[in-house]
């Protein structure tokens, strides 16, 4: 049965709005019962723990005391308010499930500690630009209902010796301290080769230390997703520090569709000739693609128009491609 210091642990977590101490200590509850025989109870509040855990928090997703990082950490760490949930990523099947088993797995994490496992929590992501890294990332943040964290490299990365790397460790404390799925975009700033000829002794110390802080244990499980469209670049000591590394690849057509008619709304398509609106949309990231639909959109909401055609998409996607030649031209 449930003893006094369990429920008085309860109540003191429930009092002060901690979430995941409640629902670490209800586990542990469940996991009495299981070793009493007690199975089906157990399972039920499991179950119990699971909903509630599900549900959509009816204020912030991080209590207003600890909201924006302050102090120390204060230009380090970006708090951001996840806009995505994993029905809302459009990408290959085969990454949408790997994806889905962090989050299944970060869902059942006390259940996996309690045979002796930890959930998968350091996550490499890798792939062209506007591929889907950063909204896989709001996703994950989205789908387990946690703050989203991204580090701001211009506030890691000084010129002082010895500052990175403390200022790195104030990052990995914070995710020890702290549950949320934390974010290093453009990661190969930090992970670069560290034989690379112009690299500095700096470097390659934030990069050692970097590794050391991968191998720490995390009490939180607090995800670290690191991002980088450049993998080529990284130093091949990281590897074995990811417990998934997810290759994010341009979209098919198939998935240009799902992508264009996701964004058409409140637009109506009635007769849109896929064929050609796939064909002008290859070679094109995800969010090209629905940056030219949203052009699209605007252009005939502007118009007053209530529908949008085959020619509207393409020209928008023409657009897009012209876009990236400019680009190429002026830099090299």
């Amino acid at each position: 049965m449930t003893n006094a210091k369990q429920i008085l642990a309860l109540l003191r977590s429930r009092a002060e709005g901690d979430d995941d101490a409640f629902f670490s200590i209800a586990l542990q509850v469940a996991a009495a019962e299981a070793r009493q025989g007690h199975k089906s109870t157990a399972e039920e509040m499991r179950a119990e723990i699971e909903r509630a855990r599900g549900r959509k928090p009816r204020g912030p997703s991080v209590p207003i005391a600890i909201g924006q990082p302050r102090g120390s950490l204060e230009g380090l760490i970006e708090l951001r308010e996840p806009r995505f949930r994993m029905k809302d990523l459009v990408l290959a099947d085969k990454l949408v499930g790997r994806i889905s088993d962090v989050v299944l797995q970060q869902r059942k994490r006390q259940w996996l500690r309690e045979h002796g496992r930890v959930p998968s929590r350091r996550l490499l992501f890798v792939g062209a630009p506007g591929t889907g890294k950063t909204m896989s990332a709001e996703a994950l943040a989205g789908e387990l209902h946690l703050p989203l964290f991204v580090i701001r490299l211009d506030g890691l990365i000084t010129r002082f010796m010895g500052e990175t790397a403390v200022k790195l460790r104030l990052v990995f404390d914070e995710t020890a301290r702290r549950r949320g799925v934390y974010l290093f975009d453009e990661f190969d700033a930090v992970g670069g080769h560290r034989t690379t000829p112009n690299d500095v002794a700096e470097m390659r110390r934030v990069l050692n230390s970097f590794l050391q802080f991968m191998e720490e244990a995390s009490p939180t499980d607090s995800l670290i997703v690191c991002a980088t469209n450049h993998p080529e670049l990284l130093d091949r000591a990281l590897i074995r520090r990811y417990d998934q590394v997810l290759e994010f690849l341009p979209p098919t057509r198939e998935q240009i569709r799902s992508l264009i008619v996701n964004h058409l709304r409140p637009m109506k398509g009635p007769r849109i000739a896929w064929e050609k609106v796939c064909d002008a949309a290859r070679l094109l990231s995800q969010s090209e693609i629905v940056g030219a639909t949203d052009d699209a959109v605007k252009s005939a909401i502007l118009n007053e128009r209530k529908s949008i055609s085959t020619d509207d998409i393409v020209k928008r996607l023409i657009d897009r491609h012209d876009m990236r030649v400019t680009f190429m031209e002026k830099h090299p």
